[in-house]
């Protein structure tokens, strides 16, 4: 996350403008000052989009699934809501403003918020045929005020994506000081848009000693430094299956490669055992002889060591992960294994109960509470991936941006947070 750490002082003087104060860059220069205009967002239009064919639209279902997705709104496995002008969704029986136009609620149904569109039983839209939707979306675009070498102010314009947009790129010299979040059909900015850099990376703190691998994964750590193998099993849900990614991209193989980096003699096995849309309770309640079942694809690889990734556990309240993990704790320790739980992390704000994403430092998810307390009172290594995206604010991005699917899949970025977590347990 490039940039350098300056302290700014910006503000909103509009709608779409904001006025940014910043120190000089050398001792004696005043400081620089300018009132800089933002683009409103960006908007377009969509004429004749064909669907071959829709499927039977389907209420009950989560928005994202519950018909065919229009394109251009589409994230990794659904869409990103409320990107949809939801008056101006169009479906018609051939190309052109002409065409006869089928009626919502009566011939189709639509998921507005979400963008998926569906046939209705009764309706004109036949089985097997064809569509054709007009509609105007917005797009998500991460804007950065820049300091040039010179000293002025500028603006950079990030690129447009439906999903996961990046900082605007930087010129040679600039220096990255305020990122503008213009996320989809804004209105106007308020305050929550503007992300100032405070920090260019999470603060790791002084080392601790011993470090808590030292404590908590002793037996790992001496495989590791000697040279002998290491069987790590990562459990955990969609985010470890992570197939939407390079293998090289996903936390466990990220986490694998700098181990070795740092314990250059390691062996280290790396095992996946991941169930997307699942969490524990689905793993303990699978029988026998099932894809899934906890015995036989956890306990039965026999690792040395688990590390487990579940934000789909993200439910549970503290006595509930007391109950639900010191039995899985239990089963560990008895085939020897140790034991690292990843904090999950930051998925959709609402989802959270968030109206934001600056000043959200503190988790508020009670399962989090959870597991820093489970892993404190039974001595279990904790990689605080959840205490790490909450800073993220601090450097500038709001962390939805390094959703894929614009809910909870993280992208490359994303997925390295989890291996610092990680990697900040190792001496």
């Amino acid at each position: 996350m490039p940039g350098f750490a300056v302290p700014v002082d910006v503000r909103l003087v509009g709608p779409w403008q904001v006025r940014v104060v910043a120190p000089p860059t050398k001792p004696g220069e005043p400081a620089s000052t300018a009132t800089l205009d933002i683009p409103g967002p960006t908007i377009v239009t969509v004429v004749d989009e064909k669907h071959d064919s829709l499927p039977t639209f389907r209420p009950g279902s989560p928005g994202w699934q519950r018909g065919a997705r229009l394109r251009a709104l589409i994230a990794e496995e659904c869409t990103t809501p409320d990107l949809l002008d939801p008056q101006s969704l169009v479906l018609r029986e051939a190309p052109g403003p002409s065409a006869r136009q089928f009626e919502r609620g009566k011939d189709y149904g639509a998921d507005l918020r979400w963008g998926t569109i569906g046939r209705l039983a009764g309706g004109r839209i036949g089985e097997h045929q064809s569509v054709f939707a007009s509609y105007r979306h917005g797009l998500l675009r991460l804007d950065s005020i820049v300091q040039e070498a010179s000293g002025r102010l500028v603006l950079r314009q990030g690129q447009p994506r439906a999903a996961a947009p990046q900082p605007a790129p930087l010129e040679a010299g600039d220096r990255r000081l305020v990122n503008v979040w213009v996320a989809g059909r804004l209105e106007r900015l308020t305050p929550d848009h503007l992300f100032p850099i405070l920090e260019q990376e999470f603060p790791e703190g002084p080392k601790a000693s011993p470090a808590p691998a030292e404590t908590f994964l002793p037996k790992t750590l001496a495989k590791l430094r000697a040279g002998q193998a290491v069987r790590m099993l990562a459990w955990g849900d969609s985010v470890t299956v992570g197939t939407w990614l390079p293998e090289a991209q996903r936390w466990q193989y990220q986490f694998a490669a700098r181990l070795k980096s740092r314990f250059p003699r390691s062996q280290i096995e790396v095992i996946t055992e991941a169930w997307g849309g699942r969490n524990t309770a689905s793993y303990l309640a699978e029988p026998p002889g099932s894809p899934h079942n906890y015995r036989e694809k956890v306990l039965g690889v026999k690792p040395d060591l688990v590390v487990s990734e579940f934000v789909n556990d993200a439910g549970l309240d503290p006595q509930q992960v007391e109950e639900r993990y010191s039995k899985l704790l239990a089963d560990f320790q008895a085939l020897g294994a140790e034991w690292i739980i990843l904090t999950p992390h930051y998925v959709r704000p609402d989802w959270m109960g968030l109206s934001r994403e600056r000043e959200i430092d503190q988790d508020p998810r009670p399962y989090v509470a959870g597991l820093r307390q489970f892993a404190a009172r039974h001595g279990v290594a904790l990689a605080d991936a959840a205490a790490r995206y909450g800073r993220l604010w601090r450097q500038g991005i709001p962390y939805s941006t390094l959703m894929v699917n614009s809910i909870n899949h993280p992208d490359a970025r994303g997925m390295k947070i989890f291996a610092d977590s990680l990697m900040a347990l190792f001496p």
